[in-house]
């Protein structure tokens, strides 16, 4: 029911990857394609992964992932980028599964941490975590750069290192 997934999934895995941001009212945001997925999941060196879970022969819902690492712990650990699930097939155990392949994951390669973010209104998903004993981590909030000042703090290290005085 949950494997790594295939080259063969990509589509039915960016499909849900579209549903979900439907779901999450983030369409319009998602700027890349199937074969970018590809390229990520297969490409020469991948630093992201996924798992799937099927249901009668198809994909169902999937878990995209990639290492982190704690400096306080000092080891890696297991970030969780999306878990979805079809909505005709929420509450048949596929999202827990998902997650507890990961979570076996981690034990088996020493990591002590599993982590991901969840929206603050999507009850439906925290209840679900909840009830899995996860805790969630509300003294963090989220920082992001993007567009023109994430490309003005790179032009900045550049001129930096031109010139140290700057």
């Amino acid at each position: 029911m949950i494997r790594p997934a295939r080259p063969a999934d990509v589509p039915a895995i960016y499909q849900l990857i579209l549903d979900l941001a439907e779901y999450e009212r983030s369409r319009p945001e998602v700027t890349g394609t199937s074969e970018d997925l590809h390229r990520s999941l297969f490409g020469p060196d991948p630093a992201v992964f996924a798992h799937v879970a099927e249901h009668e022969g198809q994909v169902a819902g999937f878990a995209l992932w990639f290492l982190n690492y704690s400096t306080w712990l000092c080891q890696h650990g297991i970030y969780l980028e999306d878990l979805y699930v079809a909505p005709e097939l929420r509450g048949q155990g596929l999202g827990r599964a998902l997650l507890a392949e990961l979570a076996a994951l981690c034990v088996e390669r020493g990591y002590d941490r599993l982590q991901w973010w969840v929206l603050d209104w999507n009850e439906p998903a925290r209840a679900f975590y909840a009830r899995l004993g996860a805790r969630p981590m509300d003294e963090w909030t989220v920082q992001r750069l993007t567009g023109e000042p994430l490309r003005a703090l790179a032009a900045s290290a550049r001129r930096s290192q031109a010139d140290p005085r700057s």
